[in-house]
């Protein structure tokens, strides 16, 4: 579901050192490690496949994950470092931190939306254009939310949605600093000169 934060599953690595590292690697697996959250570090292999698609699917290092290893209580952590082969540029060692509700980051978040049906302007014929899926926020790690939510109900043809138009936590702010539109309901080609005509002839019958 949107909103919810994506799960990464990781495997303790045992042994340390380059030599647990290159039989990691043989065996298709990435070496990584935990850190931080007052916790000792945690050595982990990732599978390079699933790592490898997270990291073409874009903002990896500002994703919030919730990390599942066997045997080792869920976390939620970020990425801090990928290391990557010099030649071909293939992702060799991942550092994760984890985080305490006060550590302070940047994440994306995504963007969901309600009102729909209630919606005059999709009532109208307009559609719904989505101009920002997610937004990045700055805060603390306990605050930031997990999803944003847009109430499109009172928006009409033309209307916007914008981001001063949600109630964020406090202390938690975007890191643009300007009303930025996330969505608007856009007129479907036609429909322009026919509201003008609704309009008109509405205001003729009121007169």
């Amino acid at each position: 579901m949107a909103g919810e934060i994506p799960d990464l599953h990781a495997t303790v690595r045992t042994g340390t050192g380059k030599g647990a590292a290159r039989q990691a690697r043989r065996d298709g697996q990435v070496p990584g490690i935990v850190f931080g959250g007052d916790m000792e570090p945690l050595p982990i292999n990732i599978p390079f496949n699933v790592l490898f698609k997270k990291l073409k699917e874009g903002r990896f290092k500002s994703t919030l994950f919730n990390m599942k290893v066997d045997g080792q209580e869920d976390v939620r952590v970020i990425c801090r470092d990928v290391q990557r082969d010099v030649v071909k540029d293939l992702p060799t060692h991942v550092d994760f931190m984890r985080l305490r509700r006060t550590t302070k980051i940047n994440l994306f978040i995504p963007v969901t939306f309600t009102g729909q049906e209630e919606c005059k302007g999709i009532k109208r014929g307009g559609v719904l254009t989505v101009v920002r899926p997610e937004v990045e926020l700055v805060g603390t790690a306990g605050d930031i939310p997990e999803e944003l939510t847009v109430d499109l109900s009172a928006l009409n043809i033309g209307d916007t949605g914008t981001i001063s138009m949600l109630s964020l936590p406090e202390g938690t702010k975007p890191t643009i600093d300007r009303d930025f539109v996330i969505a608007n309901i856009a007129a479907p080609k036609g429909l322009a000169g026919g509201d003008e005509e609704e309009e008109t002839e509405e205001t003729e019958a009121e007169a």
